[in-house]
């Protein structure tokens, strides 16, 4: 059986020098409510899909935890001994989960990517980063006002809603794109996001370069823009042209990287460091989602650069661990790795990038046990019959939008609990099938998983129905409606969430400060 250990204990643990990964393994929702600051969210019900991808090496250091309460239902202690059949060998337990995190006068926190926002933070009172009002850009606008305003945020969360007159422009693409979007050096310049973060790391990444412009964030993003009664587009796809990348600021970022006691590290100092069994390593490829996908190095994993900086907690899952950063340009992963340093990262740039001749071999995932499948006509059958129990094992506000008549929702830290009385056989709903495998080693019985999920039910001409309360906010707990209600119309959900950003500096103990490494001048 895996280690308990006190929340005492943890503490000095995380602030020991050595690699360790502290692993949430509540579902979304619940680890959005309450968690421990440098924690990363690992779903049990994503458990063996993740893992691997946040925690590459076996030997690492792993602390989990749950809340310690009723409603966790020991999910700590199931998942620290499937971490143990998965192979990583030095699994403990925080005894009394974050209850007794709490409970030892240690602080919890709500929302999620906590460092990042953070470090958001930080970084405006360390550079002071020039800010501009909604009420104020609205004005320079109707004015006709020369301006360049660029969203931050990817692609599909500025389909969502956008400033008029924006670009999509993610930050990790700024410095690579920006001589190119805006040749004149005294058109005034706006990033924004949704809310604080990548707006003031987008500006201040442009200022740190020491582009010409006037640079500002705009306060509060989206959300400003819309507590200040004025109105936001939705749908957009005004995005950056592919060929408007530029080597331009290549001194520049150099230069960044010198400023930051960033290292450029050859391939062969990376293959080294990849048969370093004490140490874990990343390979961080920061450019877009069509370059990944159209080439990269062997054994690296996608990492936008601006999502990287925003929310590194959820591609590396090891604090302490080296991450090596690449791209094809020379421009963007050294800007990226200056952010990194910053935050207390140990991230280096790879020398020649994508050129290197770089080959690192990854761990394949763990392969999920094989269920018996069954046709929608099959199962419309069996369910006439009476005989089966259908459970959908998506997510829960899928659920509420559109189920099979007849089926219930659950997941799986509750799907043994909330089966132990059926006598049927069970069937198993998902749009990834790999959820619905994993699920089923919770059931004594092994369940059928229905081929091709809901779209395949859909195909056929069955009907589906939405339940809008159904589950009830209380057990959906794989969604965080603090973070969500904000962009539903709701400004006091918008109001809070700034004032819970605003406030977290203030919340931060002095280790936990003390691992950003801000300039002096601070």
């Amino acid at each position: 059986m895996p280690n308990f250990i006190s929340a005492a204990t943890l503490k000095a643990m995380l602030h020991d020098g050595q690699e360790i990964a502290l692993l949430d393994v509540r579902e979304h929702g619940q680890y959005g409510e309450a968690h421990l600051f440098y924690a990363a969210s690992l779903p049990y019900s994503r458990l063996e899909l993740d893992i691997h991808r946040l925690v590459p090496r076996k030997q690492v250091r792993i602390v989990v935890y749950d809340g310690g309460d009723e409603a966790s239902r020991d999910v700590a202690g199931r998942a620290a001994l499937r971490l143990q059949a998965l192979g990583y060998a030095q699994v403990m337990i925080l005894e009394g989960g974050a209850r007794a995190w709490r409970d030892a006068g240690y602080k919890l926190f709500a929302g999620v990517n906590l460092p990042s926002k953070t470090f958001g933070e930080l970084v405006e009172h360390a550079y002071h980063t020039p800010r501009i009002s909604a009420q104020e850009l609205a004005r320079k606008q109707a004015a006709g006002e020369p301006l360049a305003i660029f969203d931050g945020r990817p692609v599909n969360e500025f389909h969502k809603m956008n400033i008029p007159g924006a670009t999509c422009c993610p930050n990790g693409e700024l410095a690579y794109r920006i001589k190119s979007l805006v040749p004149d050096d005294s058109t005034p310049i706006v990033i924004n996001c949704a809310g604080r973060t990548r707006s003031i790391i987008g500006a201040q990444t442009l200022i740190n370069l020491g582009i010409p412009n006037p640079v500002f964030a705009l306060e509060n993003g989206t959300q400003g823009w819309f507590l200040a009664d004025l109105a936001l587009e939705h749908g957009g796809t005004d995005r950056y042209g592919d060929n408007t990348g530029s080597p331009a600021l290549l001194p520049q970022a150099r230069a960044l990287a010198e400023r930051f006691n960033v290292p450029y590290v050859t391939a062969q100092t990376v293959r080294a460091w990849a048969q370093d069994a004490g140490r874990t390593l990343f390979l961080c490829d920061v450019r877009t989602s069509a370059e990944f996908h159209a080439k990269s190095l062997p054994g690296a994993q996608h990492t936008p650069g601006g999502q990287l900086i925003q929310a590194c907690d959820q591609y590396v899952g090891v604090r302490g661990a080296r991450l090596v950063l690449f791209d094809s340009d020379g421009v963007r992963a050294p800007v990226v790795a200056s952010w990194l340093r910053q935050m207390g990262h140990d991230a280096s740039v790879l020398e020649d990038g994508l050129s290197s001749g770089l080959a690192l071999q990854a761990e394949p995932a763990a392969t999920p046990p094989r269920l018996e499948r069954i046709s929608a006509a099959q199962l419309a059958s069996r369910m006439q019959a009476g005989d089966v129990a259908v459970v959908d094992v998506r997510a829960g506000m899928q659920y509420r939008a559109g189920h099979i008549p007849g089926s219930r929702w659950s997941i799986r830290p509750r799907l043994a609990s909330d089966l132990r009385h059926e006598t049927r056989q069970a069937v198993l709903v998902a749009d990834d099938a790999r959820i619905a495998q994993w699920a089923a080693i919770e059931l004594v019985r092994a369940p059928l998983l229905l081929e091709g999920g809901l779209d395949a039910w859909q195909a056929v001409g069955y009907a589906v129905e939405p339940s809008p309360d159904c589950p009830s906010d209380e057990d959906c707990i794989d969604y965080l409606f603090f973070v969500h209600d904000r962009h539903d119309g709701n400004k006091e959900a918008a109001r809070q969430y700034l004032a819970w950003e605003t406030g977290l500096v203030a919340e931060l103990d002095e280790q936990e400060r003390g691992n950003f490494y801000l300039p002096a001048s601070a």
